[in-house]
């Protein structure tokens, strides 16, 4: 070995030996924009009374099945299975709505926009109002 092939491998064999030291990144940050209301006031309220309502008018993943995981037809994409209509697949459908909300405004959350009348076009049509039962119990969602 000539003389640059011995230092490369000192410097190499020093290097390895001093190693790299580990960083602690910490947790990941939830993606900007989102944010984690209660879930189990949204497995309880928002996904049994307006997702996945038992009026197959107004659900969201029953009979038109507009947002169905499998076969929807928008990028809110629901897990639902008709035979048991209250089963969430692990935290799933929460993770999904949730992408649709916004905490420092949840007036603008198009998961409430959307079917809410006059405001964002909907497929579905007009759901309820600023007014309704519907709306308030929404907007709890972010007061808990």
């Amino acid at each position: 070995m000539n003389m640059y092939g011995n230092i490369v491998a000192a410097l190499a064999l020093a290097f390895l030996a001093t190693g790299c030291p580990t960083v602690d990144l910490g947790d990941f940050p939830p993606e900007p924009g989102q944010c984690r209301p209660d879930q189990v006031y949204f497995r309880n309220v928002i996904w049994t009374e307006f997702l996945a309502a038992t009026d197959p008018q107004k659900s969201c993943v029953a009979a038109a099945g507009c947002h169905r995981r499998d076969d929807g037809r928008s990028s809110l994409r629901l897990n639902f299975d008709p035979a048991q209509p209250t089963t969430l697949n692990g935290n799933e459908n929460y993770g999904v709505a949730i992408r649709f909300l916004n905490c420092a405004d949840p007036e603008s959350s198009s998961l409430l926009t959307k079917p809410l009348s006059g405001l964002d076009p909907h497929g579905g049509g007009d759901l309820f109002d600023t007014g309704s039962p519907e709306y308030a119990t929404f907007i709890q969602w972010f007061n808990l």
